[in-house]
């Protein structure tokens, strides 16, 4: 099984709202992935793809810059094939000095397996190379399993949001994380765990925004 962390694509939506419809309420509309991924100049949308060994494949590699050439050079980098399973999305915005996580969720069965962390780490890694000096996000304040991930990597509340989700009006925590010197490092150690324990291919974080 081969894990891919890379850009959204338009074929990609069906699977990806059907993540969404089980995640959030109320989810976001088909059209607006077409926005954010055809149209949007300031976003950023990833998934995480598994794709099964199929014979002939070649032996797979650590991940790391020489796989991620060679997945350029086989033509992987360029576009879904119809054989990925998507099992997590997440969305970036960058405006100016600021990134802001949009949105973030793993399939329901595939929860707990570390996957959700592999998309949060590859949208600080775009946010890094796009240099951006702060990151924000918005969690429910009952998601103690989030804001605890979100804490690993450096985040801290900024304020409260009331009524933030319009669902069942709960509140939000405005969590931000300041991309000094201190949380390049912290995480670089965390990113190459990741990468220790899950061998994925990141084609996201490093990899320019496709052009349409």
């Amino acid at each position: 099984m081969t894990l891919t962390l890379r850009y959204m694509q338009l074929p990609d939506i069906r699977q990806v709202a059907a993540i969404d419809q089980s995640s959030f309420q109320p989810p976001w509309s088909r059209d607006s992935y077409i926005f954010e991924i055809d149209e949007s100049s300031v976003s950023h949308m990833a998934v995480l793809a598994r794709r099964p060994e199929q014979p002939g494949d070649p032996i797979e590699r650590p991940a790391g810059w020489l796989s991620n050439i060679g997945d350029k050079l086989r033509g992987r980098a360029r576009s879904p094939d119809g054989r990925d399973d998507i099992i997590g999305y997440g969305g970036l915005w960058k405006i100016e000095g600021e990134a802001h996580i949009s949105t973030i969720a793993t399939h329901p069965n595939q929860r707990g397996n570390g996957y959700g962390e592999i998309l949060l780490a590859g949208m600080i890694g775009k946010a890094l190379r796009l240099k951006a000096e702060f990151i924000v996000l918005e969690v429910r304040v009952s998601n103690a399993v989030a804001q605890g991930l979100y804490q690993k990597y450096g985040f801290r509340r900024f304020g409260r949001r009331r009524n933030y989700y319009r669902n069942d009006n709960e509140d939000a925590w405005d969590m931000r994380m300041t991309m000094d010197r201190e949380a390049r490092r912290r995480y670089s150690r965390l990113y190459q765990e990741l990468q220790d324990e899950h061998a994925f291919r990141d084609i996201y974080s490093w990899k320019a925004r496709p052009r349409r």
